[in-house]
Parts: C-alpha cells; structure tokens; sequence
C-alpha cells in the first residue's frame, strides 16, 4: 500500500507530501537522496555531515567540561535573569 502520491509537472518537478516530509523529517532545504535498489527507487534524507563531523565542528579541541546538575540548573536561572530582568 502506498504512503502517499505526487504528481511529476512538466518541468520533472514533484510535491513531497507532507506525511511524507514529517516521517523523513526534512523542510526547506533538505536535501533528499534517490536510490536504485534492483526494481524499486528508494528517496531517503540525505546526511550531509556524519555525527563525528558534527562532533568535531562543536568541540575541536576536547570534550567539554563535565558539569553537574546543579551547575546546568544554576547556569539556567542565571541565564533567565539576565535575559528577563526588567530595565
């Protein structure tokens, strides 16, 4: 059973249905991979970075200081201050 159906304009262009686009989790921009896997044409999300290329991007160097609970909970509440005090 299908998941959805498009429609090809004359230009070759197509719809994503918006099922479709919410299940792969893709928007504007995405880029999106066609495959050929013997008689059938599989669309998949494209990954553009691998997890160890985002990994690097946000920490060059070294892994980040752990940090306790209390020191995520104390870094909120003085971020919430700075950001909602009155002026």
């Amino acid at each position: 059973m299908a998941l959805a159906h498009s429609k090809l304009t004359a230009q070759g262009q197509i719809s994503v249905p918006a099922g479709v686009r919410r299940k792969l989790g893709v928007g504007p921009g995405s880029i999106l991979e066609w495959d050929e896997e013997g008689d059938k044409v599989v669309v998949r999300r494209s990954a553009r970075f691998t997890s160890e290329d985002i990994h690097r991007a946000l920490f060059p160097e070294r892994a980040p200081k752990p940090r306790t609970v209390g020191d995520m909970k104390e870094g909120i509440r003085r971020r919430a201050r700075e950001r909602y005090a009155r002026r």
